[in-house]
């Protein structure tokens, strides 16, 4: 499949993390377009992947086969509109916007788009990114193996069947890494008020997070909860700890911001 030039409309930290992704993996820098209205941000992204930018959303979406939209959903129908005035039948369009659903992008470009709408996460900047993946019956195989393609570049991807789904999606992995450095934080915290070096502190919980995902990983035939049963000794100090958890109600905790996290994407899809 030959590469293909991208325009990322948008230089925030999801354009970052895919962009690094896509030029760490081999893909030429010379291929690849951001554009955004604060000169800073191109000029990091210019500095340290040595990829055109611009200010200009218009000439640089015209000359791209592939534009990736991504700027926040509030900013979504402007730029959609500006960028109407561009014949769009043969270009592919990727979203990485949270809750805007398909149909939607239709209306604010006023004609017929081929559009994919994607849920990377930031772990796609060093190649350990999980994206979830969603293409209407209109997109070709050709064109979803090309997202797919840019996507892998990142880390890995799951196709879903449906855009309720990729909701879903959003709350499992497109926002999940702030949970983790949320619990870790907390750790972290915890024993730096109990007088251990930060530093110490961040190595031990990183290594044993990183430990934990790679189990989960390894051992696919083994679930979640067997997992943790094998680190659970009856009456150790493990199962001192899980108990105060689910004492705490952290299943119940988990599900509130989940769920919370799922009405926020369902809410955005009726405000944007």
């Amino acid at each position: 499949m030959a590469e293909k030039k991208l325009c990322f409309i948008g230089a925030g930290n999801m354009t970052r993390s895919i962009a690094t992704g896509l030029v760490n993996n081999g893909y030429p820098a010379s291929l690849i377009h951001a554009t955004n209205p604060s000169a800073p941000k191109l000029a990091g992204l210019q500095k340290s992947l040595n990829i055109a930018t611009s200010h200009d959303n218009l000439a640089a979406a015209k000359q791209a086969d592939v534009i990736v939209l991504s700027v926040k959903p509030h900013f979504m129908q402007e730029v959609c509109e500006q960028l109407s005035t561009l014949d769009l039948s043969k270009k592919l369009i990727i979203t990485i916007a949270a809750g805007i659903p398909a149909k939607r992008y239709g209306d604010y470009f006023g004609q017929e788009i081929k559009l994919i709408r994607t849920m990377p996460n930031t772990p796609t900047q060093i190649g350990v990114g999980m994206t979830g993946l969603y293409a209407g019956d209109e997109i070709s195989s050709e064109q979803k193996a090309l997202c797919e393609k840019l996507m892998l570049s990142g880390g890995e991807v799951v196709w879903v069947d449906s855009e309720s789904e990729l909701d879903q999606v959003i709350a499992l992995s497109g926002s999940s890494p702030a949970y983790f450095f949320l619990f870790m934080e907390a750790m972290i915290d915890n024993a730096k008020a109990s007088g251990m070096d930060e530093e110490k502190a961040r190595q031990l919980v990183q290594q044993a997070a990183l430990g934990a995902a790679q189990m989960v990983k390894q051992n696919p035939e083994l679930t979640t909860a067997q997992l943790r049963a094998n680190v659970t000794s009856k009456g150790g100090t493990t199962a001192q700890a899980v108990a105060a958890l689910e004492a705490g109600n952290l299943r119940g905790i988990v599900k509130q911001a989940m769920d919370d996290c799922v009405a926020r994407a369902q809410e955005m899809a009726k405000q944007y």
